[in-house]
């Protein structure tokens, strides 16, 4: 099998799955619900060419050798770590109401964030109190969970405990870089310089709008107050699309 430090090589149009235990062996079975998702929706079968990661990095890849009842086997042909992307992106998203929290969740992931964090802004209508917070970063992080999975991704992103402003701002102030973005800002993201390495931090407001107190906060700990362009994104869709923006300028150049 390939070392762990060999280079990665390209695999196209290869599924990848997701075990919490990638087990260090020549065969690997992918059992449970990533094995009834790969033999019952992709009809997967002996031969085809599959990918299996456990989420942090470390990637199997083989050819299937049966699949049936008990899951998908796979004859493990090569094994490599995959480095995390840099720079780290962080998205400090404020609670949607509803659905779109985790709407926000699947483009972030999909737009390679790698760390969630939610954040109670004074103007979010949602509030995670008790055990509604709990059931909301379940939810949120199968959500990122499956995104990675479906866009093939290596790294699942980490969705912390929800922030106050006050701890955002401690985020802010370590941070590469931060921007929070504005509809009233005059500077447009386009022109700030972005670090090659480190660690970029976006913060999206509610639904409501950022209050000045948030702003000024934000702009004392370090951040930048940026527009995308002239139209106002909905809370759940300005995160990816500042994550797109940033990538352009440096993973994806």
């Amino acid at each position: 099998m390939t070392a762990p430090d060999a280079a990665v090589p390209e695999l196209d149009g290869a599924p990848l799955f997701l075990l919490d235990d990638l087990p260090d062996e020549d065969e690997v079975l992918v059992a449970g619900a990533e094995g009834r998702h790969a033999v019952d929706v992709l009809r997967l079968a002996p031969g085809e060419t599959v990918r299996v990661s456990d989420g942090a990095g470390t990637v199997v890849e083989g050819a299937v050798l049966s699949a049936g009842p008990d899951g998908l086997r796979v004859d493990v042909r090569a094994r490599y770590d995959v480095p995390r992307p840099d720079p780290e992106f962080v998205l400090v998203q404020a609670l949607p109401k509803g659905d779109r929290g985790p709407l926000a969740v699947e483009l972030a992931t999909e737009l390679g964030v790698d760390r969630i964090v939610p954040w109670t802004a004074s103007r979010c209508v949602t509030r995670w109190r008790e055990d509604r917070a709990e059931k909301g970063l379940a939810k949120w992080r199968a959500v990122g969970r499956a995104a990675a999975k479906q866009s093939r991704r290596p790294h699942l992103p980490e969705v912390t405990e929800p922030m106050t402003t006050r701890e955002v701002c401690v985020l802010i102030a370590d941070a590469d870089l931060a921007v929070v973005l504005h509809e009233q800002a005059r500077r447009p993201l386009a022109e700030l310089p972005v670090p090659a390495s480190g660690t970029v931090v976006v913060v999206v407001g509610p639904e409501g709008g950022l209050t000045d107190g948030e702003v000024v906060a934000f702009r004392a700990a370090g951040a930048h107050a940026v527009r995308l362009g002239p139209e106002v994104l909905r809370t759940s869709t300005a995160g990816a699309a500042a994550l797109a923006a940033l990538s352009a300028r440096t993973r994806w150049a």
